[in-house]
C-alpha cells in the first residue's frame, strides 16, 4: 500500500499558487511574497479555499469563532485579486488602503494587475505592521 505524503501548508499555497492562470499567480505570488516579508511570524495556509495568512506567534486565549489570527484571506473568484482582512476595521489605516464597511468588521483592498501591487507594497505593508501592533499577547 503506498503512503502518501501530507503537503506542508507552503507547499498546499504553492500548488495552489501554481494551479491559477499563469498571469493571475505572478500577482498571487508577489502578494506572497510581500505579505511574508513583513513580519517573520506571519504564516500561510489554505482556508476557506484561498491562500491565507495568519499570526503564529503568542496571543492570549480567546474563542477560535472570532478569527483572531486572520490577518489577510484572498478572494480569487472569477480572477480578481481582492484581498480581506477579517478584522480590517480595528486597523488605522489613514491610506484610505483598506474598503468596506462590513458590519463583521472585515476591509478589503481589490489589486487591479502587477504594476498596482507594486505601487502599494510599501502600504500593504503599513497596514499589516498596524494590525500586528493590535495583538493581545
Amino acid at each position: 500500500m503506498p503512503t502518501t505524503t501530507k503537503l506542508t501548508d507552503e507547499e498546499e499555497v504553492t500548488a495552489h499558487i501554481r494551479r491559477l492562470e499563469p498571469e493571475l499567480g505572478k500577482i498571487i505570488e508577489k502578494l506572497r511574497q510581500i505579505i511574508l516579508s513583513t513580519d517573520k511570524e506571519i504564516g500561510e495556509r489554505i482556508k476557506w479555499n484561498n491562500p491565507s495568512f495568519y499570526y503564529t506567534g503568542e496571543m492570549k486565549p480567546f474563542d477560535p469563532k472570532e478569527h483572531k489570527r486572520e490577518i489577510i484571506v484572498f478572494n480569487l473568484f472569477k480572477g480578481r485579486i481582492m484581498l480581506v482582512f477579517p478584522s480590517g476595521a480595528k486597523i488605522s489605516d489613514t491610506n484610505g488602503f483598506l474598503e468596506g464597511d462590513y458590519k463583521d468588521g472585515r476591509r478589503i483592498h481589490v489589486f487591479k494587475d502587477m504594476p498596482d501591487v507594486l505601487a502599494k507594497e510599501t502600504t500593504l505593508q503599513h497596514v499589516i505592521r498596524e494590525w500586528l501592533k493590535l495583538i493581545e499577547k
